[in-house]
């Protein structure tokens, strides 16, 4: 049996709660679950942009993706539209962040070079690589984690703030 003095920490992890955090795991879980029954893909955010530019472009590279590209972009609105109805509900409305914009700009090119290296996006490999005992998922997010930590550690030990 758990002591639920021992959980005492864990819950002081979460100063808004831990239910929407929950919540939003079951949903992400969900919506997994949803896509993979209906398209037999795993779901991942990762290869939007490719399969966006199947509209515009004839290179096969991107081709590839026509015949899964329509729910591939209903998925991607559908974050982004979580994203925004979650500020709307929980933050009236606002949607902030005290990130220089250069930094935003530089994190998300290096998030795009790294899901291109990783063969995918960390919560592809996460949710749907480890869900279905996937060895390149499970190695993948062992070093998304093992990367993480090294540079949060590097980044405050030189002091680089927002």
């Amino acid at each position: 049996m758990i002591d639920p003095a021992a959980l005492v920490p864990v819950v002081d992890s979460f100063p808004n709660g831990w239910t929407r955090y929950a919540v939003g795991g079951l949903f992400v879980g969900l919506g997994a679950a949803v896509v993979y029954l209906g398209t037999g893909i795993s779901a991942g955010a990762s290869t939007f942009l490719e399969s966006t530019l199947s509209y515009v472009s004839g290179q096969s590279r991107f081709q590839r993706y026509v015949a899964s590209r329509d729910w591939r972009l209903v998925f991607t609105l559908g974050i982004v539209l979580g994203a925004a109805v979650y500020a709307v509900v929980y933050q009236g409305g606002t949607w902030s962040t005290s990130v220089r914009p250069w930094r935003l700009l530089a994190g998300g090119v290096l998030v795009g070079i790294g899901t291109r290296l990783g063969k995918g996006c960390t919560s592809g490999h996460g949710v749907c690589g480890v869900g279905s005992a996937s060895k390149t998922s499970l190695v993948g997010v062992v070093t998304f984690l093992l990367v993480a930590i090294g540079t949060a550690n590097l980044v405050a030990a030189l002091g680089v703030g927002g």
